[in-house]
């Protein structure tokens, strides 16, 4: 029996390697590798860029470890970019591991995402990019749609509360009729208005690959509205549309609710505050018992009545695939209440109805959950 020291790691490697043939150190290496990727965690997830924080040239030196990286600015620092920090994220944004960058909120603005952009154009793991609360407008937005056109490796890009406006999401609609890998588009809070609107469901209609379109508070009226329902007419993949805090009125509702009867793929409907009254809300509760796809169908905090919800308890009745439905802050009443909790008790996939802030006496929905 071998006498050695536990600490003597040369020693050990040494026996270890004379008795192993060309097959068991394949097998090693494998396990090697293996349980690097398993147990050595990223170096770095979350990088805060102060004057006390972590140091740059620290960063530098390990940034071929970053798999998934954070920057933002300690609550007391004013945001300012360098040429230093160009240079890191550069360099991080070129290395082999990386798949997740959060950039949000440092005031990168058009310039600094002109040059992440060239960068993007040839990287290969980068999987999710997040850049709201930017500053970015117009220019930064057709340097994004340029790399978009070429990258083939990115799903997720988030670039809500910017100021990209109507240009911008003209840009962006060019790469998405091209780049076929992009399934999450996040663009909340832009300006980007009906003819906005109109330039991403042209894009809609021919591309393959979007899951998710987020385009909350963009301003966006019937014109839009109807835009949009056009698309999802042709789209065969979009799951989740989110135009919550925009102003598509009852003509915009009725727009969509005539999508839903021929659409097969959308899960997720979010409407909330839209200016939509009852005959809107009609409209979408009669497409209902046609549609089998939607899931989620959210109209809180709009202008319907009991009127709005009268033709609902027949559509749940009928529809089979309604797992939630948000109606909360409406003016439904107690008359809306009652009549919803009668069709509840033949509906047996309804799983979440919020009526909350509805003027609804509780005495009078005790079958409403």
């Amino acid at each position: 029996m071998f006498q050695t020291h536990p600490l003597d790691l040369h020693e050990i490697r040494s026996r270890i390697a004379s008795s192993l043939g060309r097959k068991d150190l394949a097998s090693c290496a494998l396990v090697s590798r293996d349980w690097n990727d398993s147990f050595t965690p990223p170096l770095y997830s979350s990088v805060v860029l102060s004057k006390h924080g972590l140091s740059m040239e620290s960063l530098e030196r390990n940034k071929h470890l970053i798999q998934r990286l954070s920057i933002y600015y300690s609550v007391n620092e004013t945001p300012s970019w360098t040429s230093e920090r160009d240079n890191i994220i550069s360099g991080v944004m070129t290395n082999s591991i990386l798949t997740t960058m959060s950039l949000t909120d440092i005031s990168i603005g058009d310039n600094k995402v002109q040059m992440l952009s060239e960068i993007l154009r040839t990287n290969s793991t980068l999987t999710t990019l997040d850049l709201s609360y930017n500053l970015i407008e117009a220019d930064g937005a057709q340097a994004l749609s340029d790399a978009l056109k070429v990258n083939s490796t990115l799903t997720n890009l988030r670039l809500g509360h910017n100021t990209i406006g109507e240009n911008g999401a003209l840009a962006l609609s060019k790469a998405l009729q091209i780049n076929l890998t992009l399934t999450t588009l996040d663009l909340k809070s832009n300006l980007i208005r009906d003819n906005g609107a109109q330039a991403l469901s042209e894009a809609l209609k021919d591309n393959l690959t979007l899951a998710t379109l987020s385009l909350e508070a963009n301003l966006i009226e019937s014109d839009g509205a109807r835009a949009l329902s056009e698309a999802l007419m042709i789209n065969s993949t979009l799951n989740n549309l989110y135009l919550g805090r925009n102003s598509i009125g009852n003509y915009g509702a009725q727009a969509l609710s005539e999508a839903l009867k021929v659409n097969s793929t959308l899960t997720t409907l979010d409407l909330l505050y839209n200016s939509i009254e009852d005959s809107g809300a009609r409209a979408l509760f009669e497409a209902l018992e046609i549609n089998l796809a939607l899931t989620t169908l959210s109209l809180v905090e709009n202008s319907i009545g009991p009127s709005g919800v009268r033709v609902l308890p027949e559509a749940l009745k009928i529809n089979s695939t309604l797992t939630n439905l948000y109606l909360g802050r409406n003016f439904i009443g107690d008359y809306g209440a009652q009549a919803l909790s009668e069709a509840l008790m033949t509906n047996s996939i309804l799983t979440t109805l919020d009526l909350s802030c509805n003027s609804i006496e509780r005495r009078r929905s005790s079958g409403v959950v």
